[in-house]
């Protein structure tokens, strides 16, 4: 009987398979006898009996050769390790190796979690293999599994049937291999929803013979007027399959004899190309002028064909007994190029979006229909290209998408800050490896953490993926700023010891002297011992003699008054903002817009040096509540060049004619002030406006606002943050 099959399947690669293939198929079956002799299938069949059916699937149902019919018969090998791989290759050829290692990687992934991440999982399983044959022999395997549930036990066939709606439907689909998709279909149909399949099946087949005689009843007429109008053409119908009617029924909320359009039918013109159009509106006004169609139907892809080349015209009708049939209409030629070229139904039912790790299997549809322009190595999937996506297992079976060149520490980050900044080591497919482990496509990641394990500055070069970068940056900057509060405590501590008055400009000499960045680094570098306190001292010390000599010879040179003037103001720890202070970097808050005679703070930001906010600021409170340390007091000193600054005001009022010319007078022409920018909205007899103005101090802000006020017809003037 195994004799008998094997010579069936033979003789029907007898056409194009050549005499050396013939010769290592049959080495390659005489070597599966002694691999599975002693192996039964659940039925008590011969086990070799199950690998000569999935290589007859893949010869008969999806076209292929001589080198995937070898890995049918080969693929329950336990390839142990590359050695074994050599030897296929030196016996039956690269490609055989090629499409078992392959076959073998993809069995190899885990499926628990595949309906949660279809998309991702599907870009994973495609980019795993090099060769378009292995996922064909897959598609293969797991046909013949759905159509013999009998061998597999309960919980194996729910995991197939898991697998094959969640990623071989799609990739059939995608394939072009319609006829194994629509069985697909019916199987995870018939498994998920027995009773559901079972009713609608049964209306199908008792309404039969009533849905011939209605189909040919509607033809007829439409066969009759296109031999009339001399328009030569076929005609094709079928009845829609199960999973698509109920697919309908939930979409439409109705029974199956309810059911909108459950028949289809497919007019093929024979058509020269120059009149391919005009015969295809011919047949469409012939068929219209039978049955009248539903206008909202119609789609007219042939005066404007789709951006992938599909071209047909499609339409529903309603016929006798109200029931309703679509209709497409196409040349012979338009029909080729939707089913067998590059406007497959994959493509013009699918998103470009999805198609990047997948747009190499579109390549292969043409051939795998038209089996005489076979030429595999044309359509090998290439070498990963750099920067390419990953895909990393979790140990529950999640997916995570990195960059090609990704970490260990990376995958850490990805899956939490916490994790990431603990990360001391891996098992990578149950291989304990360290943080700087670069993963493979597919790798399956088990995070190890150590409470004492903390962010390095050298992790830095390693890392590839942004988040894991700028977690690491945030992690060190914080802990700068939380040395660099102890390294200001301490000099503190030390100035006092050496009898020495602590003041903003000891420190911005400081930062000058040591060439640091900020005051934040200055006081880190100290913390860190990186600054030598001794050292310090003694410059101090030395720079506090000088300082001391200087102002004794310039009291000398002073009267009493301006020496009590001058001693009063070193008493205070004030930043003073004007213009004599060039060493300090600060900047105006944008959140509550600072100007003269407001009360105002610093506070010492990581990048970007002081931030002057107004002590009514919003953020004020939350600022000070988490960072207390970085605050500085600061008041406005008076500047000889009176300098603008920015503030915004709110006007509410009656809306009367000419009321926003007449605040825009009172500002530019009365009071001469500069508006950056005016907005005013009006609603039902009322106004509320915006302007944006360039001001001097807070007397000059009340004094405008107090202007403003008494125009007519406003009632309510304030300062906006």
């Amino acid at each position: 009987m195994i004799e008998q099959k094997y010579n069936e399947l033979i003789s029907g690669l007898e056409k194009v398979i050549s005499q050396e293939e013939k010769i290592r198929v049959r080495k390659a079956f005489d070597q599966a006898i002694e691999l599975y002799k002693d192996k039964t299938l659940p039925t008590g069949d011969p086990a070799i009996s199950h690998y000569l059916e999935v290589g007859r699937i893949a010869v008969s149902e999806i076209g292929l050769r001589a080198s995937t019919l070898i890995a049918s018969l080969l693929h329950g090998m336990v390839l142990e390790n590359d050695d074994a791989l050599g030897k296929i290759k030196l016996e039956y050829g690269h490609d055989v190796a090629v499409i078992l290692s392959g076959f073998r990687k993809i069995s190899q992934l885990p499926t628990s979690r595949l309906s949660y991440h279809s998309d991702p999982f599907r870009k994973l399983f495609l980019s795993l293999v090099e060769d378009i044959r292995v996922v064909l022999l897959k598609i293969a395997h797991r046909l013949y599994d759905v159509r013999h549930q009998e061998q597999i036990d309960p919980e194996h066939l729910k995991r197939f049937i898991h697998e094959v709606k969640y990623l071989y439907i799609p990739i059939t689909h995608r394939l072009g291999l319609y006829t194994i998709k629509a069985e697909f279909e019916e199987k995870v149909m018939r498994f998920e929803h027995p009773e559901i399949f079972e009713s609608i099946q049964n209306k199908i087949k008792a309404s039969k013979d009533i849905q011939e005689a209605f189909m040919k009843s509607f033809i007829g007429p439409i066969e009759r007027e296109l031999l009339n109008h001399e328009l030569a053409s076929t005609i094709k119908w079928r009845t829609k399959s199960i999973p698509s009617i109920w697919a309908k029924m939930k979409d439409q909320n109705v029974e199956f004899e309810q059911v909108y359009d459950l028949f289809a039918i497919r007019i093929i013109t024979k058509s020269v190309l120059k009149k391919e159009k005009e015969d295809c509106w011919r047949a469409y006004s012939i068929v219209s002028d039978l049955y009248p169609p539903n206008p909202k139907r119609l789609r007219d892809w042939i005066t404007t064909p789709k951006a992938s080349g599909y071209e047909s015209l499609h339409t529903t009708v309603k016929a006798f007994e109200d029931k309703w049939v679509e209709v497409q209409i196409r040349s012979e030629r338009m029909d080729q190029v939707a089913e067998k070229g590059q406007a497959a139904h994959w493509l013009y039912k699918d998103k470009p979006e999805k198609k990047d790790a997948e747009e190499w299997l579109n390549q292969v549809r043409d051939v795998l229909e038209n089996p005489d322009q076979i030429q595999f190595d044309a359509y090998k999937r290439g070498n990963r290209k750099e920067g390419e996506k990953i895909f990393i297992f979790t140990p529950n079976g999640d997916l995570k998408q990195l960059p090609g060149g990704s970490t260990v520490l990376d995958f850490a980050y990805e899956v939490h800050t916490q994790v990431g900044s603990n990360c001391s080591g891996a098992r990578v497919n149950n291989r304990i490896v360290p943080i700087r482990h670069v993963l493979q496509n597919g790798d399956k990641v088990e995070i190890i953490t150590n409470k004492k394990q903390t962010p390095k500055h050298d992790w830095l070069a390693f890392v590839a993926t942004e988040r894991a970068k700028s977690k690491i940056k945030r992690y060190l900057k914080e802990e700068e700023l939380k040395e660099a509060e102890f390294g200001k405590t301490l000099l503190l501590r030390k100035l006092k010891n050496w009898k020495i008055v602590y003041s903003e400009d000891i420190i911005n000499h400081l930062v000058k002297h040591y060439k640091t960045t900020t005051s934040i680094q200055l006081f880190h570098d100290i913390s860190t011992e990186k600054i030598d306190l001794v050292e310090l001292k003694k410059h101090l010390v030395a720079l506090s003699n000088e300082d001391k000599s200087a102002a004794k010879a310039h009291d000398q040179g002073l009267p009493v008054e301006a020496k009590s003037a001058v001693k009063q103001e070193g008493k205070d720890d004030y930043l003073l903002i004007d213009d004599s202070i060039s060493n300090v970097n600060y900047k105006l808050a944008k959140c509550c817009n600072p100007i003269p005679g407001d009360d105002v703070f610093g506070f010492v930001t990581i990048n970007t040096g002081i931030t002057v906010h107004r002590v009514t600021c919003p953020n004020a409170s939350r600022l000070k509540e988490r960072y207390s340390y970085r605050f500085l007091k600061v008041k406005w000193k008076e500047s000889k060049e009176n300098p603008n600054f920015q503030a915004a005001i709110r006007v509410v009022g009656i809306d009367t004619l000419g009321l926003v010319g007449e605040i825009t007078k009172l500002i530019s022409n009365d009071l001469k002030v500069n508006m950056r920018s005016i907005a005013f909205d009006t609603r039902d007899g009322r106004f509320v406006g915006k302007i944006v103005l360039q001001i001097k101090d807070t007397d000059h802000l009340e004094q405008l606002i107090h202007r403003i006020g008494k125009v007519q017809g406003v009632e309510k003037v304030s300062r906006l943050d």
